[in-house]
C-alpha cells in the first residue's frame, strides 16, 4: 500500500500541474494503468443537459466515443444511477449480473467488434458533494486475475482526486445556493443564516420570501450545482404521468418529486434534489419507468403538477371540508389577530378535533403544527413508526384560533405567547380515551405546537417483546432476583418504558408490592401503585423513591435516573432489599456503566447494586402484507457474517447464524396497508448486559468501556448490531433499517 500511495500523490501532483485534466489524462494513461495492473481505462463525464454519460477519455482505438444513458441497463449506467462502486469479475456471467440488478446487462457488442475480450471490470463514480460529474471503468487486469476489494478501495481513493478536478473544470458549486452568493444576490451572513435551516423546502422558501430572491435565480443556482437541467417554470406542455398512480401522493410530496410527460408520452423525472440516487432507483423500481430526463426545479411546480389530487384520504377531504367552513380571509401578508379566526369558531374545534382522530388513525405518536412566515400555509405533520411526514396544510391565518383552541383544552394560559407552555388534556379517540400532552414554543413565525398522543391501555406482554430467546430467558431471571437494580437504556422513544411494564407484567403479582413513579404514567397496570411526578410542586423521582421505602415496598420502578441524587437513592434501595427498575439515555449497556460512575456514583456500591443492563432501539417492521422475500446475495451473506463476528469466533458465529446456502431475506415494497412505505410497525433489538463476578471486577476498578464490553461478550452479549442481523434474519425487517441504528458499511 506504501507505493500505492507514492504512486497516486506522483499522480496527483501531474494532475494539478496541469491547466486542463483532458491534457493531462494521455500523459498519465500507463501510470495509471501501472498502478492499477489493469489493462484499460475509460473515463466518462455526465451530460448535464441528457441523462447520459459520455467517454472524456478512453483506452483502445475501436470507438472514438461512448454514450452511456444513466439506467441500470449497462454497468457504467448503473453505477452512475446508483453512485455505488460496482466490482464484477467475469462480465459474461449474466448470473452474477441479474444477482446485482434484474435489468443490468454487459455491452457485448464492443468486444465483438474487436479482438479485445473483456473480463474483470471496476467500475468508480466521479461524485463531488453527492454530485455525480463522471464514471471510471477499469477493464481486465493485466495477468488476467480479477479486481477484487483492495483495488475497489484505491479506485475510490483515485476517483475522489478526479472529482475534485472535474469539479474545479466543470465551474461547478460546493453547494445548492453558492451561485447566489457570487453574483452578489445574497451575503455571506445570509446564506449562513440560510444553512442554519436544516430543511431544505424551507431554505427555498427563505430565499424567495425573506431574501427576496427570484426563482429564477434560485433555480439557476440549483443547475450549477447539481449539473442538470432548469425546469424555471410550470410548462402547460406537460401533463402528469400516468405512472404516477402507482406512488402514494404522500410519498411524491415528501420527497418532492413528479413524473410528467408531453405530448409524445417522454418522460421527465422533475426533483429538487436530483443527486438522489436512491430516491431514482426507488421510483424506477416502483413504477417500471425506463426511459426518462431528469430536471430540477423548485417545490411549487412540483405542487402544481400535482395540483388537487393532494386530497388522497377521506380524512385530508374532511379537513379540506372543514378548512371551506372558514371561507375567505384578508389578502395582507402579515396576518393580525383581526385577520384570523376566532378560537370559539365551530370550524376550529371541528379542524382540531379531526387532526387529532386522523393522526389516531394513522398511529402517530406526536402531532407537530410548524408556523411559517406570512402567508406560507402552516404545516402539520404526525410521527408514525419514528419518522414524520406531512398530515395537511392549513392557511396561515387559522394558526392562532387553533393555537389558541388547543391552549383552551389543555388548561394553559392563551394570552402567554412569549414563553414556552406545557399542558395536557384528554380526549375520546376510537371510543378509547387518550391523553395528549402538549408542548407549546414561541418562534419567530408564532407559536409551534407539539401533541404527544401518549399510549393507553394494558402492559404489553413479555413474550410480544421479540427479544432473542438467550436475552428472553436471561433478563426473566435478573427480574426475579430479590434484590439489585436493573436498567433498561436508550434514546428518547426507543420504547423503554414499554420493556419495563413488560417486566412488571410478569412480576404483578398478589404477594407483590410495587410502587411506580413515572413522568408521565402511560402504561397502567392494576396491582400496581403508580405516581405521577409533578416538578411544579417539587414531587421528583428522588422524592417519590424516599417516599417508597417508607412504603414497605418489594419493587420500584423509577422511570428515570435524571441525575445523581436520584441514581445514588435507587442504588441504596436495591442495597437494601428492594427490586429496582430504571432508565437512562445512553448509547449502549457497556457506556452505562461508565456514564453512572463519571456523574459521581461510587463503583463498589454501582457494581454490588446492579444486576443487568439491557440497552435497546426500535427499528421500523416490514410491512407483512407486501413484504418480498428473495435469495440473500453472496456479497450479503459475508456481510452478515462479517458484522456478527466482530469479537467472536467466525465458527461461534456461523453456529448462531444458521445460514445455509439459500439464505432468504426480505425487502420493503409497498402496498395500501403500509401508506406504500414498505414498513409497519416497529420491532426492539437489544443488547442485555449481565453484571456478573467479573464486570464487577471491572468495575470496581473503573476499567475502560471496550474492556467491559468484550468481557460482557464473553459472558454471552450479543450487541445491538448482532441483535439486529438476526432480526434481518428473521424477515422481521431489512438492512436498510439495521443501517439506522448503528454505522454498518
Amino acid at each position: 500500500m506504501a507505493f500505492f500511495y507514492q504512486e497516486l500523490t506522483a499522480i496527483f501532483t501531474q494532475i494539478h500541474a496541469s491547466h486542463h485534466f483532458s491534457d493531462a489524462l494521455p500523459l498519465i494513461e500507463s501510470k495509471i494503468l501501472s498502478l492499477f495492473k489493469a489493462q484499460r481505462l475509460t473515463i466518462y463525464q455526465r451530460n448535464k443537459f441528457n441523462q447520459e454519460i459520455v467517454s472524456r477519455f478512453k483506452s483502445g482505438t475501436e470507438l472514438t466515443e461512448i454514450k452511456v444513458n444513466i439506467t441500470p441497463h449497462s454497468l457504467a449506467g448503473y453505477v452512475a444511477m446508483s453512485k455505488k462502486p460496482l466490482l464484477i469479475r467475469d462480465a459474461y456471467s449474466d448470473e452474477e449480473l441479474l444477482a446485482i440488478h434484474p435489468k443490468l446487462k454487459f455491452a457485448k457488442q464492443f468486444d465483438q467488434t474487436s479482438n479485445f475480450r473483456t473480463k474483470s471490470v471496476l467500475t468508480i463514480p466521479i461524485i463531488a458533494d453527492n454530485v455525480l460529474l463522471g464514471i471510471m471503468q477499469l477493464i481486465n487486469k493485466i495477468d488476467l486475475s480479477e479486481f477484487d476489494k483492495e483495488d475497489a478501495i484505491k479506485a475510490i481513493e483515485f476517483a475522489n482526486i478526479i472529482g475534485q478536478k472535474f469539479r474545479y473544470e466543470l465551474g461547478g458549486s460546493k453547494a445548492p445556493f453558492d451561485l447566489l452568493l457570487l453574483k452578489n444576490l445574497i451575503t455571506e451572513q445570509q446564506l449562513q443564516t440560510l444553512n442554519k435551516e436544516s430543511q431544505y423546502s424551507l431554505q427555498i422558501k427563505m430565499l424567495q420570501e425573506s431574501f427576496s430572491i427570484s426563482d429564477k435565480e434560485i433555480g439557476l443556482s440549483l443547475e450549477a450545482y447539481y449539473q442538470v437541467p432548469l425546469m424555471a417554470q410550470y410548462d402547460e406542455r406537460f401533463h402528469l404521468h400516468t405512472l404516477n398512480n402507482k406512488l402514494n401522493l404522500e410519498y411524491l410530496k415528501k420527497n418532492m418529486v413528479v413524473i410528467i410527460a408531453d405530448a409524445n408520452e417522454l418522460s421527465t423525472l422533475l426533483m429538487t434534489k436530483p443527486n438522489n440516487a436512491d430516491l431514482i432507483m426507488e421510483i424506477e423500481s416502483a413504477t417500471g419507468l425506463e426511459e426518462y430526463k431528469v430536471q430540477v426545479c423548485l417545490p411549487d411546480i412540483i405542487l402544481q403538477y400535482l395540483g388537487d389530487n393532494s386530497t388522497s384520504s377521506s380524512g385530508l377531504d374532511e379537513i379540506n371540508d372543514i378548512l371551506d367552513e372558514f371561507g375567505e380571509q384578508g389578502n395582507e401578508d402579515d396576518i393580525t389577530t383581526e385577520d384570523s379566526v376566532s378560537e370559539d369558531a365551530p370550524a376550529v374545534v371541528k379542524l382540531v378535533n379531526r387532526i387529532l382522530q386522523d393522526a389516531k388513525n394513522h398511529g402517530a405518536s406526536d402531532i407537530h403544527i410548524d408556523p411559517n412566515k406570512g402567508k406560507i400555509p402552516t404545516k402539520v405533520r404526525i410521527r408514525v413508526d419514528g419518522i414524520c411526514r406531512d398530515l395537511i396544510e392549513i392557511p396561515a391565518n387559522h394558526l392562532q384560533a387553533m393555537v389558541a383552541r388547543i391552549k383552551i383544552i389543555s388548561r394553559l394560559d392563551i394570552a402567554e405567547k412569549r414563553l414556552p407552555q406545557d399542558g395536557k388534556f384528554t380526549v375520546k379517540l376510537n371510543n378509547v380515551g387518550t391523553e395528549i400532552r402538549v408542548a407549546t414554543i414561541p418562534t419567530v413565525n408564532g407559536e409551534s405546537v407539539v401533541m404527544r398522543i401518549l399510549a393507553s391501555g394494558a402492559a404489553l406482554p413479555f413474550d410480544k417483546l421479540r427479544l432473542s430467546p438467550r436475552n428472553s430467558d436471561m433478563l426473566k431471571f435478573m427480574s426475579n432476583t430479590p434484590h439489585g437494580l436493573l436498567l433498561v437504556v436508550g434514546p428518547t422513544g426507543s420504547g423503554k418504558t414499554t420493556t419495563l411494564h413488560a417486566v412488571l407484567g410478569l412480576l404483578n403479582t398478589p404477594d407483590k408490592k410495587i410502587w411506580t413513579a413515572e413522568d408521565p404514567v402511560e402504561i397502567t397496570q392494576a396491582g400496581l401503585n403508580q405516581v405521577q411526578m409533578n416538578n411544579k410542586l417539587g414531587f421528583k423521582f428522588e422524592t417519590a423513591l424516599r417516599a417508597f421505602l417508607r412504603a414497605d415496598p418489594d419493587i420500584i420502578l423509577i422511570g428515570e435516573m435524571r441525575d445523581l441524587e436520584t441514581a445514588a437513592a435507587g442504588i441504596e434501595a436495591s442495597l437494601t432489599g428492594h427490586l429496582v427498575l430504571s432508565t437512562l439515555h445512553t448509547n449502549s449497556a457497556p457506556e452505562t456503566i461508565t456514564r453512572l460512575i463519571d456523574i459521581g456514583l461510587d463503583p463498589i456500591n454501582f457494581a454490588d447494586a446492579c444486576i443487568g443492563i439491557l440497552a435497546q432501539r426500535l427499528m421500523r417492521t416490514l410491512c407483512p402484507d407486501c413484504k418480498t422475500p428473495y435469495n440473500a446475495k453472496n456479497e450479503e451473506k459475508e456481510f452478515i457474517i462479517r458484522h456478527y463476528s466482530q469479537n467472536l469466533s467466525k465458527e461461534d458465529a456461523l453456529k448462531e447464524l444458521n445460514i445455509n446456502d439459500a439464505c432468504k431475506l426480505y425487502k420493503a415494497t409497498g402496498c395500501e396497508k403500509c401508506d406504500q412505505t414498505g414498513y409497519k410497525g416497529r420491532v426492539g433489538v437489544h443488547e442485555l448486559l449481565p453484571v456478573n463476578t467479573e464486570i464487577k471486577n471491572l468495575i470496581y476498578r473503573n476499567a475502560p468501556v471496550g474492556e467491559i464490553k468484550l468481557e460482557a461478550i464473553r459472558a454471552g452479549m450479543r450487541t445491538l448490531t448482532q441483535d439486529g442481523i438476526l432480526k434481518v434474519l428473521s424477515g422481521l425487517t431489512d438492512f436498510k433499517q439495521l443501517q439506522s441504528i448503528s454505522n454498518l458499511k
